[in-house]
């Protein structure tokens, strides 16, 4: 029961990322027509999926440390360390990286470093939701 609630929170936390970041945003700013309004719109989306990601990760942390305590098996390490990044790079985009960005500072420089920031941070979760659905599950 306790792997199935992990998985359904990786998927979340993959799916919430994979939804706003590669679909929504990117229809706000085709859609709206004014970069402005659209990006202030991209920001509260973008704080909302922060704290989706901590909350999943946060759960998700203590989901693999508890298997830890059996093991620690290279699967769960690598768990640990996918899930640990992953909260990283949404705690870096979200207080380092998007206030500069609303605050229009080099917007090129700072929105490349959180588009960059976003995609590794889908990575880590396709990586986590790919292992924990098939055969290298964490035990």
């Amino acid at each position: 029961m306790k792997d199935r609630v992990a998985l359904m929170l990786a998927a979340l936390w993959w799916g919430s990322l994979t939804t706003i970041g590669f679909l929504v945003v990117p229809m706000l700013f085709a859609r709206l027509g004014n970069p402005s309004v659209a990006g202030n719109f991209a920001a509260q989306l973008f704080e909302a999926q922060s704290w989706i990601a901590l909350l999943c990760g946060l759960i998700l942390l203590i989901h693999f440390r508890a298997k830890a305590d059996d093991g620690m098996t290279p699967p769960v390490l690598t768990a640990l360390f996918l899930v640990l990044a992953a909260m990283l790079l949404a705690l870096l985009q979200q207080y380092a990286v998007a206030p500069r960005i609303v605050a229009r500072e080099n917007l090129k420089l700072w929105h490349s470093v959180g588009s960059g920031m976003y995609l590794v941070q889908w990575l880590c979760t396709s990586v986590l939701l790919w292992r924990m659905s098939g055969g290298q599950r964490p035990r």
